[in-house]
């Protein structure tokens, strides 16, 4: 029997390393303090980028809300204009593809929605300068006064200026009188021809009453007329 020797110190180290029994070195308490904050900070940035882009998420849905909001109600106002130009209905309602390209535009979510909503904004506005162009040169938009004296203007000289040609031609005559007789009741007979052109050559929405400024429109009529039969009737009774 060989009795069992105990060794102590280092060279129970090296008996333990020899036989393959050795422990895994312990890790430094320090170097496991750096880690776990390194992996704390990065949660932290985890969660405060999370928490951005939620966030934004909730600033685009709120502003894509009210750009609509705007986008309709001017869509609503420029079809409304459309159909008094005659515009078909058909005509103002997207088709199939082009809501499926704007579907397609729109599926980045709601910074998608309101750059896409935004687009949409100018392209109505573009659409609505280019309406007022149009618009600045059609008489039907322009105020009511200028616009009927187009109308009435042309009927009040009508008479007035062939009484002055029958004049002219002829001298003081029977042809002079008959012309001058004649026009007395024409501006009367100019002023109804101009009510019923206004009416019929200005339109206006259902909603609407066409202004046919009456008091404006007599007056038209009335004083080219007065003014040559004055001059003419002077021109008769000297000769």
């Amino acid at each position: 029997m060989v009795p069992k020797a105990t060794v102590t110190g280092p060279g129970r180290q090296r008996v333990a390393a020899a036989s393959g029994d050795a422990t895994p070195a312990a890790v430094e308490p320090s170097t496991a303090w750096a880690e776990y904050l390194a992996a704390a900070r990065q949660l932290d940035g985890v969660r405060r980028s999370a928490a951005a882009a939620a966030g934004e998420q909730a600033r685009s849905a709120e502003a894509a809300r009210e750009e609509l909001t705007v986008v309709r109600t001017g869509l609503a106002s420029q079809q409304e204009r459309l159909r008094e130009l005659g515009v078909p209905a058909i005509s103002l309602m997207p088709s199939p593809p082009e809501v499926t390209e704007a579907s397609r535009s729109m599926a980045g979510g709601p910074a998608a929605v309101l750059a896409a909503l935004r687009a949409a904004r100018g392209r109505a506005e573009a659409a609505d300068a280019a309406l007022a162009a149009r618009r600045r040169f059609r008489p039907g938009s322009w105020p009511a006064r200028p616009r009927n004296l187009l109308v009435y203007g042309p009927l009040a000289l009508l008479v007035p200026l062939i009484q002055v040609v029958v004049y002219a031609a002829t001298g003081v005559g029977p042809a002079s009188v008959a012309a001058l007789i004649c026009g007395l009741p024409m501006p009367a007979v100019a002023f109804v021809a101009g009510w019923v052109g206004v009416g019929r050559l200005f339109r206006v929405s259902p909603v609407e009453r066409l202004d046919r400024t009456v008091r404006f429109g007599a007056l038209v009529c009335l004083v080219p007329a007065v003014l040559v039969t004055a001059g003419l009737l002077l021109a008769l009774l000297a000769g």
